[in-house]
């Protein structure tokens, strides 16, 4: 069998599968039907290696909460026709998850979506949880509520993208020195092991600076090369990541540093941001100094909550306070566990505004 994208195949599984049982068991069924949420496929890199394990022909169902009541009726008549194979891949209706968009939301984002979505909350979701929702496709949405979550959700409110930006400058302004001081003494493992740091910040300023969500791990280099300014900053950070000396990440580093001022300047969001590097005080060190530029976007930040979470201690959101695997798996569930670690989050933003 030759390989299909998962998203085309999961079109022709709705179109030639799905659609004909409903519009046959359930004439008059209002529905919305999509792939999004976890996996390669939804973000489109999906590969032949990607059908070993939870990739195959499925869909999201989405029906109204008084349809939902029909569950195992409509589970049972899409069970019992389901073939074995389709377009030679294996059938697991399983795969297949019916719900309601409540229940969706709650259980990727811990959130009643009924209720105004907080600055606390956004600053809990993962980018790669935002990422699935609005990628993916789309196959019917009579309901009318896909289209509105993704329009909901396709971007960062504009104070909290300030913020991000802001943040992720203060992190390269806290260790871009420190990266040269620790090869200057002659650690070039340490200076190295910070420089990589430094490049993850870098990139995902770039997916901010673009106004893309940021995939985890797994993609985010290949994510990061689709990106407009990849094809002009990936010799600088492939140039950091390969070099032997600190000198020479610093080379690679100082020229990142003036593409990604010139991006920002040409945003217009504030005023003109420096293009050149300077001295890290007498040491002979050339740097952005990061945490200058983080304040003067600050600065510009509207919302009050959001400027005093700012000024108190910027320590951004979920993305830039941990990449612990199993702790943003915990903040995505329902549970107990789920909502007790969402609030223990809410309340580190809280502290961090209010202390």
């Amino acid at each position: 069998m030759s390989f299909i994208k998962g998203i085309e195949l999961c079109r022709r599984f709705h179109t030639e599968f799905i659609e004909n049982i409903l519009s046959d068991a359930y004439p008059n069924l209002l529905y919305s039907s999509a792939l999004i949420g976890p996996g390669s496929e939804v973000l489109g890199y999906d590969t032949e290696m990607s059908t070993d394990h939870d990739w195959g022909p499925r869909v999201y169902l989405f029906l109204s909460e008084e349809d939902i009541q029909s569950f195992e009726k409509i589970k049972e008549s899409l069970s019992k026709r389901a073939p074995k194979q389709f377009y030679g891949f294996p059938v697991d209706i399983r795969m297949s998850v019916i719900t309601t968009f409540p229940k969706f939301i709650e259980n990727c984002l811990g959130i009643n979506i009924d209720k105004p979505v907080s600055i606390e909350d956004w600053l809990s979701f993962p980018s790669q949880t935002l990422l699935e929702i609005n990628k993916g496709a789309i196959y019917r949405d009579d309901l009318g509520k896909l289209s509105a979550l993704r329009n909901q959700f396709q971007s960062y409110p504009h104070d909290i993208w300030l913020y991000l930006m802001a943040t992720t400058w203060q992190r390269i302004g806290q260790e871009e020195h420190l990266m040269l001081r620790s090869g200057f003494s002659g650690d070039e493992l340490g200076s190295s092991i910070i420089a990589s740091r430094i490049v993850r910040d870098i990139i995902n300023l770039c997916f901010l600076l673009e106004r893309q969500y940021a995939p985890y791990p797994k993609w985010f280099g290949t994510a990061f090369k689709h990106l407009k300014s990849s094809d002009q900053l990936m010799p600088y950070l492939w140039a950091v990541q390969s070099a032997a000396t600190w000198k020479e990440r610093e080379k690679a580093f100082n020229n990142a540093y003036k593409h990604l001022s010139r991006m920002h300047n040409r945003l217009g969001i504030t005023e003109i941001i420096p293009i050149d590097v300077s001295h890290f005080y007498d040491r002979p060190f050339k740097v952005m100094d990061g945490e200058r530029i983080a304040k003067v976007i600050m600065k510009h930040i509207k919302n009050k909550y959001i400027r005093e979470l700012a000024a108190r201690r910027p320590i951004g959101n979920i993305d830039q306070i941990t990449d612990n695997t199993d702790f943003r798996n915990i903040i995505r569930e329902s549970g107990q566990e789920g909502n007790d670690a969402r609030k223990a989050l809410k309340r580190l933003f809280q502290t961090s505004q209010t202390e």
